[in-house]
């Protein structure tokens, strides 16, 4: 894989040779945009609206409008921001990773030693390891200027871009006077639900929630392909949101949900979370995962 970006991280009179690649990638299935009556492509034109040619990617330019003016501004210009002319990733501050919000993270990238001697970077790592924090770092990808930080991950540094601070919306929303009408909860409720919650208790695993959503769409189209159907139609009930006649009775109809799900699966490896007692001497021991069914499929006709 060809790096992103090759440059230096710097701390203090430190630097350090690295290369950055992506870090992730989209498993999702991609689909062409067609006419639905022929099935003909759909191709957009970037058309110009003076001229009316159709103009070639590498002849469009970018253009600033303001009062009435236009300027139009190049890569060499952008090419000129100090910024932007940086082969560095600057080391702004080290922080406590659980003072970074995580609503402020954006796309992670691995970040690859480059020098002769990974000695800087390996110091780089336990020192951040040791020191339990993250480093606030400034650098500039793909012509600009972004804020991040800089942490380890099984050994490794990542950076994970992070937005601005002016970038996060506020929360216009009646949340907080939805809460303040009727949102008292009962003794018996909480206790209801913290034993949901530690029926399902377990150490995080990613691997543990496949996309489900991507795994029935493949086949959906296998089945389509085929001049079949993948699954039934069925109509649900809509209670509509948040219509909870007796939460409490929700939430212990939840935990023996949980309770069978758990007897279904006895002497499995599975780990058990710890066991809540509520007032009616109920116990849920979790988590156990209840086996999920397979999507009923019809016959190809």
């Amino acid at each position: 894989m060809r790096p992103l970006w090759s440059g230096d991280i710097a701390f203090g009179l430190v630097s350090v040779p690295v290369k950055l690649y992506t870090a992730t990638s989209s498993h999702d299935v991609s689909f062409h945009q067609v006419h639905a009556e022929d099935g003909g492509r759909v191709r957009y034109e970037r058309r110009c609206e003076v001229c009316g040619q159709v103009v070639p990617f590498e002849d469009i330019a970018k253009a600033y409008d303001e009062g009435g003016e236009r300027v139009i501004v190049t890569e060499d210009d952008l090419a000129t921001l100090p910024m932007a002319a940086k082969r560095e990733v600057q080391v702004l501050s080290f922080v406590p990773a659980e003072q970074v919000d995580p609503i402020l993270l954006g796309t992670s990238y691995y970040v690859e030693p480059a020098g002769r001697s990974p000695k800087t970077y390996s110091l780089l790592v336990r020192v951040l390891e040791e020191t339990e924090r993250v480093a606030v770092v400034s650098f500039a990808l793909r012509g600009k200027a972004r804020l991040g930080i800089l942490r380890v991950r099984e050994g490794v540094l990542v950076i994970q871009a992070m937005h601005w601070a002016d970038e996060l919306r506020a929360l216009e929303t009646d949340a907080t006077a939805a809460l303040a009408d009727g949102g008292e909860v009962s003794k018996k409720e909480l206790a209801m639900a913290t034993m949901l919650v530690e029926s399902m208790a377990d150490d995080f695993d990613p691997a543990q929630f496949p996309d489900t959503y991507q795994a029935e769409l493949r086949q959906l189209l296998e089945a389509k392909l085929a001049g079949g159907e993948a699954f039934a139609t069925e109509d649900e009930e809509d209670s509509g949101p948040g219509d909870v006649v007796d939460l409490v009775a929700a939430l212990r109809r939840s935990v023996e949900e949980r309770k069978k799900a758990g007897g279904a699966r006895a002497g499995s490896t599975t780990k058990s979370g710890p066991v809540v007692e509520d007032t009616s001497g109920d116990k849920a021991s979790g988590p156990e995962a209840a086996k999920k069914k397979p999507a009923r499929k019809r016959k190809a006709s």
